[in-house]
């Protein structure tokens, strides 16, 4: 998508949304704990031409590394260290020198040294064959999410503290959050769950999968208990998937995980998974879903 048409995109978006709240404000204010036109332009921006796929060590990383440091800041989400960039080295194979995983923290008002790690991964493919692989659900969804979580903390904050994740080289190996995980900014037994959101936004059947319950039985009835957002399906399943992205290092070191995510559609790792082509209901209520399985979360104790 060229700039000129996400602008083009966004301002009919925000045109809409206006409208909408000109109507019936109280209901457009009650039925997301986000902005719904702010995470439609994030994820039309990620998912664009100008960061032509995200390819972990290239330009279009770096500029989805500096689009998502500048949404935290604006935020007001704060750097987990002493600044939001955690650098790593990749693999002695990889023609790549480092990746650049994104931490931010919102802390906690009653646990603040019992840490929730919220993720999504940035990477994606690049450009092959002279194709750009934008990956608008594969992650841009996730990253997207991750500000609609920052939102939603500003009117609600945290009983635990909140590491908001942005992980790089997902697309390599799972190398950044191995990464992170192995090489924690907090003592590692401070972390107490992982919520991974990875291709959050489109479903024919509307569902939407958690992996993790299989392992963790006591959030089983968490899960049960969340209620649905409009049109999502929640479905615990897929247990198969359990090493299938950023969670599975929170896994092999012994810290649950709750993973989100939708199954392979005909556009994954595929050139035309683009903005156009997610599901934008599905994607707005599973996000929200997502919120109301948090909070259930964040009420008890870890």
């Amino acid at each position: 998508m060229k700039l000129s048409k996400l602008f083009f995109v966004c301002l009919l978006v925000l045109i809409s949304c206006k409208t909408d709240k000109k109507q019936d404000t109280q209901h457009e204010e009650s039925a997301y704990d986000f902005s719904k036109g702010n995470l439609i332009h994030h994820i039309a921006a990620l998912s664009s031409n100008e960061f032509e796929g995200r390819e972990t060590g290239t330009k279009g990383a770096k500029k989805a590394k500096e689009y998502i440091v500048n949404a935290f800041q604006q935020l007001n989400v704060q750097p987990l260290g002493e600044s939001f960039v955690q650098t790593f080295p990749m693999p002695e194979t990889s023609k790549i020198a480092q990746g650049e995983n994104i931490l931010g923290v919102i802390k906690g008002t009653v646990e603040a040294d019992t840490y929730i790690v919220i993720s999504a991964h940035y990477d994606h493919l690049g450009i092959r064959n002279g194709q750009i692989y934008n990956g608008a659900d594969d992650d841009a969804s996730g990253i997207s999410a991750l500000f609609a979580f920052a939102e939603y903390f500003q009117k609600h904050p945290p009983k635990h503290s909140v590491i908001l994740a942005a992980f790089d080289a997902e697309e390599k190996g799972l190398v950044g959050s191995y990464y992170f995980v192995d090489n924690p900014i907090i003592k590692k037994e401070q972390i107490k769950l992982n919520i991974n959101m990875d291709m959050i936004s489109r479903s024919k059947k509307k569902e939407l999968y958690v992996v993790g319950p299989q392992h963790y039985p006591s959030y089983k009835s968490l899960i049960e208990a969340t209620e649905n957002h409009g049109n999502v399906t929640l479905k615990i399943g897929h247990k198969e998937w359990t090493t299938a992205s950023d969670h599975a290092a929170f896994y092999k070191a012994n810290i649950p995980f709750i993973y989100f995510g939708v199954e392979d559609h005909k556009d994954y790792h595929k050139p035309t998974d683009d903005f156009e082509n997610i599901h934008l209901d599905f994607y707005l209520n599973s996000i929200q879903t997502i919120i109301n399985f948090f909070t259930k979360v964040d009420m008890g104790t870890l």
